[in-house]
């Protein structure tokens, strides 16, 4: 066997490996949901990898079903956080990217702007809480604690500064010997931006929106400050699912993280096609 091939199979192997520790959390979380709660909360010895009676008891009790294991009531169902969550995460994320996109393209071509981009990532810079004070001050005076569209526009300010800079750095890369043809055979600015660049920025524009959606999506500090019922998002609603009789509800939580995957999981299939140009795009550029 020469050195070439036996790399071939350590580098494999080694890639395996990493891939099988990395999904480990993933699985357990997955048994846990459909486990009762004799196996979520037994210890030791009787603590098992895969549930021996598998059930859906841990989804039904989410969504109001009653448990006969489960001694405890919920307040409110796990389908308004759902909700709370797409909405803000999908209009945050929206925010985020016309912003950004905007601001990127304008910075990328004209070179004006000053210390834009240095003053946007300070955003990203001060502690969360620094900046969270005066934000939950100001979001109570204009009636915005407690709102989906309150919590989106928070969340399209805080990653306003992912997709300008993921976008800019796409736009850099991008030929503009294109974007001066189009203007030399009359198009305007906004036209030559609307029909030309956004279209060869797909695979940018889907791979700089799927990291934005995952922040917005699993965001728990903003949704813990800036909502308080009727609007609480999957990560707040998850670290109440407690009891004083039965402790942390691990198979509810475990369920709920599986629902909670769902929407990235789906949202990276259906942009896969765009997800490796977007995240290669310019890599062979001299």
């Amino acid at each position: 066997m020469n050195r070439s091939l036996s790399f071939e199979i350590f580098r494999y192997a080694a890639i395996l490996t990493i891939v099988a520790l990395s999904l480990v959390p993933t699985l357990w979380m997955a048994s846990m949901a459909f486990k009762p709660i004799a196996e979520w909360s037994a210890t030791g010895a009787d603590l098992t990898w895969w549930p021996k009676s598998p059930t859906l008891d841990n989804f039904r009790f989410l969504f109001g079903e009653s448990s006969s294991d489960l001694i405890v009531a919920l307040d409110r169902t796990a389908a308004r956080p759902i909700l709370a969550s797409l909405l803000s995460a999908v209009f945050g994320t929206l925010i985020a990217m016309v912003a950004g996109t905007s601001a990127a393209y304008g910075l990328s071509r004209f070179g004006s702007g000053g210390n834009l981009p240095l003053a946007l990532i300070q955003l990203r810079i001060f502690p969360p809480m620094a900046v969270m004070i005066p934000v939950m001050i100001m979001w109570a005076f204009l009636d915005l604690i407690d709102t989906w569209y309150g919590l989106a526009l928070v969340y399209g300010i805080v990653t306003m500064p992912f997709a300008f800079w993921l976008m800019k750095t796409f736009f850099d890369d991008m030929p503009r010997e294109i974007e001066d043809a189009a203007l030399v055979e009359g198009c305007s600015r906004l036209r030559v931006f609307w029909k030309i660049t956004l279209p060869m920025m797909r695979p940018a524009l889907a791979s700089s929106a799927l990291f934005v959606f995952i922040l917005n999506w699993s965001d728990y500090l903003i949704g813990l400050l800036l909502t308080t019922r009727d609007w609480v998002t999957i990560p707040v609603y998850m670290a109440s699912l407690s009891s004083s009789m039965t402790g942390q509800l691990y198979g509810a939580k475990a369920a709920l993280g599986l629902i909670a995957a769902i929407p990235p999981v789906v949202l990276g299939i259906a942009i896969q096609k765009h997800l490796v140009r977007g995240l290669t795009f310019g890599a062979l550029k001299q």
